[in-house]
């Protein structure tokens, strides 16, 4: 859990720091453009990702600042987390308790999951945006995943190099083996992922559905289903319209299913939707924190949309027993008045240490 958050020139803000005085709740309101989901994203960088927005580094700079930023937490247990930018660098740096570390290392100490506006459509949109978010909760719970996600995208794309340059065959092949081995390691993971977190889940269930993934679910080992995938990929060696067409898990989806409603979700109210989302959320907080005992952060942009007060409040219950720090934002603090155990931060335009400064004292109280 995270007991203090600093920003440096991160976004808007210039010099920012919110003590949580020990709550699992933090709310953060204030009006449009006042910083709000920049804390979560700063939250977000700080668990080893590349930002719920998915940003350049250069961009979370602040615009009038040194080009560079700097984020920087202390946890409940006594670690010191930091990631910092400086311009010109193309890097982040890590550190843990002062010293320099990989970024990966800092998902041992903070894990985060996020909820933006655009994950309300997740079940309605395409494809790959499901991906992209099952993907990023399997590597929450499973580190090594990003790590496989990101390596098939590079593959991939140096596979469409050579078959657009005409390589040999050998060339080929060894591309074609570090493809199908890693093609199986992600639709294991992923197939993994989805039986464990469904025994955490009661209102909904999960599904994972694709090429390799079927090849698994319906018996085939991993070695086997490997040699199979192998064979597909040699024997489509072809490019059409100068694209490459390939089937596989970066073209697989994740389905979601509400059993209270016997429709898949999809079918369902948006209401429903961010409820059977929420489940999803809490459900993964559960299966994180019974596999590794960690707690993980649960960020939630504008929190409130979609709910009304009792789903809003069921949630906030949910959310307190699930072993998770929620961060959440929006623009009104009543909305959230029967938010238990909250710690409420105002955010005007960035520059929140005067009201922040006149809480801690309170902390201390």
């Amino acid at each position: 859990m995270i007991t203090s958050l600093s920003l440096t020139d991160f976004r808007n803000h210039k010099n920012s720091r919110i003590d949580t005085c020990g709550q699992h709740n933090i709310v953060i309101t204030g009006p449009n453009g006042s910083g709000k989901t920049a804390v979560l994203e700063a939250l977000s960088v700080l668990s080893g990702e590349r930002g719920m927005r998915g940003a350049q580094m250069q961009d979370m700079a602040r615009f009038d600042g040194n080009g560079g930023f700097s984020v920087f937490a202390n946890l409940s247990d006594e670690t010191e987390l930091s990631v910092s930018y400086l311009s010109g660098d193309s890097n982040r740096r890590a550190k843990i308790d002062g010293d320099n570390a990989p970024l990966s290392d800092l998902s041992k100490h903070l894990r985060a999951v996020w909820i933006t506006p655009k994950e309300d459509r997740l079940f309605v949109d395409n494809a790959s945006d499901r991906r992209a978010f099952f993907d990023r909760l399997v590597s929450s719970f499973d580190s090594a995943h990003s790590g496989r996600t990101a390596r098939l995208s590079k593959l991939l794309t140096e596979r469409a190099i050579a078959l657009k340059n005409g390589a040999d065959s050998n060339w080929l092949d060894a591309l074609d083996i570090q493809i199908a081995g890693t093609c199986v390691a992600i639709s294991v993971a992923r197939i993994q992922y989805a039986g464990q977190l469904n025994y955490f889940l009661s209102r909904c269930a999960v599904s994972v559905s694709g090429m390799t993934e079927k090849m698994l679910i319906d018996g085939m080992t991993a070695g086997d289903a490997e040699r199979a995938y192998l064979a597909y990929l040699q024997n489509n060696r072809v490019l059409i319209n100068d694209k490459m067409i390939l089937d596989g898990p970066h073209k697989s989806d994740f389905g979601v299913f509400n059993k209270e409603l016997e429709l898949p979700a999809h079918l369902t109210s948006t209401g429903q939707q961010k409820t059977v989302l929420i489940d999803l959320i809490l459900a993964h907080a559960h299966l994180v924190y019974t596999k590794t005992s960690n707690h993980i952060l649960v960020l939630l942009d504008e929190a409130a949309a979609h709910l009304d007060a009792t789903a809003r409040l069921n949630m906030f219950l949910s959310l307190e027993k699930s072993h998770a720090q929620v961060w959440a934002t929006g623009l009104d603090e009543s909305v959230f008045a029967d938010v238990p155990n909250a710690k409420f931060v105002t955010c005007l335009g960035g520059e929140i240490n005067n009201i922040l400064h006149a809480e801690k004292k309170l902390c201390q109280e």
